[in-house]
């Protein structure tokens, strides 16, 4: 396709997880240590699609060809320019922030990709995107997509008090990470609220807009939590420790999953990785940015985040660091130990 840039070291497998991200404006930064995380912990290969705009392509071939080759071999990427295929271009441009609106093209634009996880930019996996891929075995014969409650507790919930529009479930649900059953979507004819019969994601995404854009606070999300409340059977619902947020602690911690198990994917919304509010997302985010590569996880990794979060325990979110360290300790054994049974292999066939 016109403008877009592919770059691999070897052909697409179909083993491959697909993970696409969305970078305008100043996202740059926070887009590649997203990929990071990714390349870090997971242990499938794993193909990129990054949608950006032009002057953003040259700054993020440069940043990962300086990857070194142990982890660029673990992916693949293709970069995309920002298109949208039905209405105006400029008007979903600005839905909400810039270029979010282009992850409800995607079923359309990837036409050749089965499955995949969209992700915003400032999303921090703390396992393998392996695990998070499995949900998609989990898809009853009528979901096509998965999210994560965009509240625990509906009293305190943005959609169930100030909500203009339908919504999903009693509180919305959050579209910072969500999976997708492309070939699904793309074969669905949807309930919707403007003719009797069913549309196509394609031919819904227009009308929805217009008869709903003076209702809309949330852009993309809003629109996404429309659909499924016309098709609710359509949507599979997973726990908050696979979006967590600073909702989910700044109030006091309404996770259940994530005291459990541990937080699995860290979504700092609300620029709390570039401001003082919340400091316990701003250190994970500074020791993943800051982590050599190819230097031991625990020295580089573990043990400064543990150092970085004796100076949060002040806070909401900094009082349960086990919620944010139980799953990235974890991951980072199971790494460790593969290594170790790799390099005890590779040396007893000598």
């Amino acid at each position: 396709k016109p403008g877009e840039q592919k770059h691999s070291k070897q052909p697409s497998s179909l083993q491959c997880m697909h993970l696409a991200v969305v970078a305008c404006g100043d996202r740059l930064e926070e887009t590649l240590i997203m990929l990071k995380s990714a390349v870090l912990f997971s242990n499938r290969r794993l193909c990129f699609h990054i949608f950006a705009e032009d002057s953003l392509k040259s700054e993020f071939e440069k940043k990962l060809k300086e990857w070194p080759s142990s982890y660029t071999k673990k992916f693949e990427y293709t970069i995309y320019p920002i298109t949208f295929s039905v209405g105006n271009a400029q008007e979903w441009k600005k839905l909400f922030k810039p270029c979010a609106a282009q992850r409800l093209f995607l079923p359309v634009i990837l036409k050749d990709v089965d499955s995949l996880l969209y992700v915003d930019t400032d999303v921090l996996f703390l396992r393998p995107i392996d695990d998070i891929w499995h949900i998609l075995k989990e898809f009853n014969s009528t979901q096509l997509a998965a999210m994560a409650p965009e509240h625990e507790i509906p009293k305190i919930g943005w959609y169930s008090r100030f909500a203009r529009h339908p919504y999903y479930g009693t509180t919305g649900v959050n579209s910072g990470v969500m999976l997708m059953n492309l070939t699904r979507i793309r074969n669905t004819q949807f309930k919707n609220s403007m003719i009797p019969s069913g549309l196509t994601w394609e031919e819904m995404l227009y009308p929805l807009y217009q008869k709903y854009k003076n209702y809309i606070t949330w852009g993309d999300q809003d629109l996404l939590n429309i659909i499924f409340y016309f098709n609710p059977e359509c949507l599979y619902v997973f726990p908050c420790q696979w979006n967590y947020r600073p909702d989910h602690c700044m109030y006091g911690s309404n996770c259940k999953g994530a005291e459990e198990e541990g937080v699995s994917i860290l979504h700092g919304n609300r620029g709390v990785y570039h401001d003082d509010k919340q400091p316990t997302f701003k250190a994970l985010y500074e020791v993943i940015r800051d982590f050599p590569f190819e230097d031991n996880l625990f020295q580089s990794l573990y043990y400064p985040l543990q150092s970085k979060f004796l100076d949060t325990v002040h806070t909401l979110c900094g009082r349960i660091p086990q919620v944010f360290l139980k799953q990235i300790e974890k991951t980072m054994k199971k790494v460790y130990e593969n290594r170790v049974i790799v390099y005890l292999g590779a040396n007893h066939r000598y």
